[in-house]
């Protein structure tokens, strides 16, 4: 006997359910920023690792390095935990020991300390694999919070939920821990423990609201067998899934750039622009002001126009921030060549923060709620687990080119790149039909 599901619930959850749901993203936010993009990847390329040879070409490559291994086990793992938890409805378990996880590597960031390089890598290594593992488990939840028109917005609110915590969190941080510098460290090594607390508190909603709503299947072996045999079903099942799978392909290649300047804005920032403290403080802001808005203004769109348009129109606006982004230098010298002003880089860069801020909420939050459209209720842990594969590896492959380009060239000419990286997922997305994709998730007939 075959069961008729759906691609997602047919009504809202309650609205304490979505808002438990959406403050994992408030808490995670914490990591992202403090940890990868903000202060400890700034910290760890110029004070731990520092200057060789009169440039900080290595201390990028071993950064680039760290998070390419952490999303690599993601990619290995990822479709496996899903499998088991939604054979066995074990996905809010998951969820919490990826979080503790998360929240005890990262405490320990405190004992990195300039040269110790090896435990500064091992640490990023295994928080930031369960940082992400913990991404893919909790998108899991979202079929299940509304209908498939109501995805966009509430992967928005999720998003723009967690730029807000960013805010807070690191706002916090930077005015009270200071600049990322040798001269700071004795304070600004407290980062870890800050943002690993941050991330402990604000998450005990979504583990006292959010429920498990799946029903375990009958045992039929160990947790190894049954995902082996899940996922081994899951790649044989692949053809009636065609437009998630064409979906994956285009976000490998987009979220490649994304993580590429999630892991080296700041670090652009330091190195390229040569910014002062003050000045890369205002760009946070404006960067979590603008990719709230943008995730909440496009899942608006996306539920008006379509996911996959919306989709497009972000990647088409990362384009476009990209080449701000290589420009600004160039730009910045010509304007004061030509019109005899006196402009800085480091302002200038600030409006291209705003174009990148919105590119960035607003790709997010729809790549999120495509697959959510495209995945049916009794396998969304698996689907999102092969998500969170096409992010990782998309982030191993963004992260390792970018790195390895940037030790021949230099950071600015290799930040091109994620300008190539867009255009191919838009090329690659032009293939995927949104109906027929959501179609297909709610034909699909599993075995009772």
């Amino acid at each position: 006997m075959r069961a008729q599901p759906t691609s997602a619930a047919s009504d809202f959850a309650s609205r304490r359910e979505i808002f438990g749901w959406a403050m994992f993203d408030f808490a995670n936010q914490a990591y992202t920023l403090l940890i990868i993009t903000v202060v400890f990847g700034e910290l760890f390329t110029t004070v731990i690792v520092g200057e060789r040879d009169g440039n900080f070409r290595l201390a990028n490559l071993l950064w680039s390095l760290a998070l390419a291994i952490s999303y690599l086990l993601v990619v290995i793992t990822a479709p496996l935990c899903g499998a088991i938890m939604d054979e066995r409805a074990e996905k809010k378990r998951f969820l919490f020991v990826s979080y503790l996880a998360t929240v005890a590597a990262t405490a320990m960031l405190y004992f990195v300390a300039p040269g110790y390089v090896v435990l500064g890598l091992i640490l990023i290594i295994i928080s930031n694999y369960a940082y992400s593992m913990g991404e893919s488990f909790i998108a899991a939840f979202l079929p299940a919070l509304g209908p498939p028109h109501a995805l966009g917005k509430i992967s928005g609110f999720g998003w723009a939920l967690g730029y807000i915590g960013g805010l807070f969190a690191a706002g916090f941080t930077l005015i009270v821990l200071g600049e990322a510098s040798a001269d700071n460290f004795e304070r600004i090594r407290w980062v870890g423990p800050f943002a690993a607390g941050f991330f402990l508190v604000a998450a005990i909603p979504t583990f006292m609201w959010l429920k498990e709503r799946g029903t375990p299947l009958p045992r039929r072996g160990s947790y190894w067998h049954t995902a082996r045999r899940r996922v081994t079903n899951t790649f044989h099942e692949l053809k009636h899934f065609r437009d998630l799978s064409v979906f994956l392909v285009s976000l490998l290649f987009s979220m490649a750039g994304v993580y590429i300047i999630i892991a080296f804005a700041f670090i652009y920032g330091a190195q390229v622009i040569g910014w002062e403290a003050g000045v890369r403080n205002i760009m946070f802001i404006i960067v979590q002001i603008t990719a709230a808005a943008g995730a909440l203004g496009f899942g608006w769109i996306q539920d008006h126009v379509g996911a996959k348009r919306t989709y497009q129109m972000t990647l088409a606006l990362w384009v476009c921030a990209i080449l701000a982004i290589w420009l600004t230098p160039q730009f910045t010298d010509w304007v004061n060549h030509y019109a005899g002003w006196q402009w800085q880089a480091q302002y200038v860069f600030l409006l291209v923060g705003c174009l990148a801020g919105l590119s960035l909420g607003s790709s997010q939050s729809a790549s999120r709620a495509l697959v959510g459209l495209f995945s049916p209720t009794t396998k969304s842990a698996e689907f999102f687990g092969f998500w969170g594969l096409a992010n990782k590896l998309a982030g191993v492959m963004g992260i390792v080119l970018l790195g390895g380009l940037q030790a021949l060239v230099g950071l600015q000419a290799s930040i091109l790149l994620c300008a190539v990286l867009f255009g191919v997922a838009m090329l690659i997305c032009a293939q995927v039909n949104e109906a027929r994709g959501r179609q297909a998730a709610l034909n699909w007939q599993p075995l009772a």
